[in-house]
């Protein structure tokens, strides 16, 4: 049976603990370059597929070794900059016309970048905790799962709002450098753990 309150409860959670996270950080990089409803459907659809595997899953995510998980995800955040930072040929700063980039193309590489950045991420966990606790599939999965639809909308539109005001080699930079620190910290936690 459908809660209300389950859902709100787990989208007030999952909302607030992806705000600060990489996604929006994808969705503003991969909003600045292309376009934005392109780029939603493929996030969406790997944000659905996520909070599938996490409800399905339960609790047992949270069974696996912290410390290897910090150091994969350090690992994929070192990888995500690098490939930012040695980019080549890329120097014009406008967002490239759909037709330039095919529907499939753009919402494949959304899906792709998604799926494999917030695979056992925090949010993923706690929405496996959360389905484990209310015992309300369908309640926590819909609260996950529009939670994260809203993070990656309002990453993607600050992405193209951004990219009106700021030049894009200066945002992939500053991306750039925030997934070194994420990296470090993500590779601290493994090391430390």
């Amino acid at each position: 049976m459908l809660s209300f309150t389950i859902m709100a409860i787990t989208f007030g959670v999952i909302f607030l603990a992806e705000l600060p996270d990489k996604t929006a950080l994808a969705g503003l990089m991969l909003g600045t370059r292309y376009k934005a409803s392109y780029v939603f459907v493929g996030v969406a659809a790997a944000f659905a597929v996520h909070v599938v595997l996490a409800i399905a899953a339960g609790s047992v995510l949270t069974l696996l070794p912290h410390r290897l998980l910090q150091a994969i995800v350090g690992v994929l955040f070192l990888a995500g900059a690098a490939m930012l930072l040695f980019k080549k040929g890329e120097d014009d700063e406008e967002v490239k016309a759909p037709a330039g980039q095919s529907f499939w193309t753009v919402s494949g590489a959304g899906f792709m970048l998604i799926l494999v950045a917030e695979f056992g991420d925090l949010t993923q966990i706690m929405t496996a905790n959360l389905a484990a606790r209310y015992d309300n599939p369908l309640s926590v999965g819909l609260g996950a799962v529009l939670g994260l639809w809203a993070v990656a909308g309002l990453g993607i539109v600050g992405g193209k709002a951004l990219m009106k005001r700021v030049p894009l080699r200066l945002i992939t930079k500053v991306a750039a450098c925030l997934m070194l620190a994420l990296a470090g910290f993500s590779l601290f936690e493994a090391i430390a753990g």
